[in-house]
């Protein structure tokens, strides 16, 4: 554990802002970023940086579901029913995180990774949005105003028990790896569930502060998460929020899915090598 000098403290909030503004630009929470540069760059332990990370997942949140309150983008209808799942695997994972070496969690975190880049990469052209704003959304569905389209489109929720069962895998991996569960849901609702790539990211940001929460708690009650440590990531993922907020209204969709592949395939590589050592 480094020695939390103000130099340290400095470039960890620096690591945060940037970690912040990819994690809203993108709706995963930043702490793919973060995790990797906390273990790989500074030297923190595997579980603390995991638990500082998760403790600006929860800032994240709050600040990402505030900017995009009012845009019809976060689904809450489908947040708190998918929630109920997510929770249940983020008790479990902050439980398991306990019992498996560093260099495990290392693997882990790169196989996870590599996946995900795959699924982004097979969706660069896809999406999932009916032009007809006068279609039904069904129960779970919604609309929202899409600039690509110039006006209201509508979607559909397909594949409920496999959207649960990814909420799931999303909580326990959340709590795990230290973050924040965005960086499955994301990818699984834009694939395979039917939900456009914005909405599937507003939606998961409002999710994972209530994810992290649970898995934070249980690092807190093993020593884990050092608050000194954890205060300026959490001022800098808020300010990088707030940036990643203003750049995502901006960005194409297209971009935004190519910008989480290759961040993934960097992240995946760097820590399956670092597993390995």
């Amino acid at each position: 554990m480094p020695a939390l000098t103000p130099v340290v403290a400095f470039i960890v909030f620096t690591a945060g802002a940037g970690a912040g503004a990819l994690g809203a630009l993108l709706g995963i929470g930043g702490g793919v970023f973060l995790v990797p540069f906390l273990n790989l760059v500074l030297g923190f332990p595997i579980k603390s940086a995991a638990a500082i990370s998760l403790s600006t997942v929860i800032a994240a949140s709050s600040s990402v579901s505030a900017g995009r309150a009012g845009r019809r983008l976060i689904n809450l209808r489908l947040g708190m029913v998918l929630e109920v799942a997510a929770v249940a695997g983020s008790l479990l994972g902050g439980i398991t995180a306990q019992l498996f070496a560093e260099s495990t969690i290392q693997r882990l975190f790169g196989v996870v990774a590599l996946l995900v880049a795959a699924v982004m990469l097979t969706r660069l052209n896809r999406r999932n949005v009916i032009l007809d704003s006068t279609a039904s959304p069904g129960h779970l569905g919604g609309r929202f105003h899409e600039a690509e389209s110039h006006g209201i489109v509508t979607y559909r929720i397909k594949r409920l028990p496999l959207a649960l069962a990814a909420s799931f895998v999303a909580g326990n991996v959340s709590s795990l790896l230290g973050i924040g569960g965005g960086v499955i849901k994301v990818p699984v609702l834009n694939a395979w569930c039917g939900v456009p790539l914005r909405a599937a990211a507003a939606t998961s940001a409002f999710m994972i502060g209530v994810t992290a929460t649970s898995g934070a708690i249980i690092y807190y009650g093993h020593g884990d998460l050092q608050p000194l440590a954890a205060a300026p990531a959490v001022i800098g993922v808020q300010l990088g929020s707030w940036v990643g907020l203003h750049l995502a209204r901006r960005a194409s969709a297209r971009r935004l899915k190519l910008l989480m592949a290759g961040i993934l395939l960097i992240v995946a590589v760097l820590m399956l090598m670092q597993g390995e050592r």
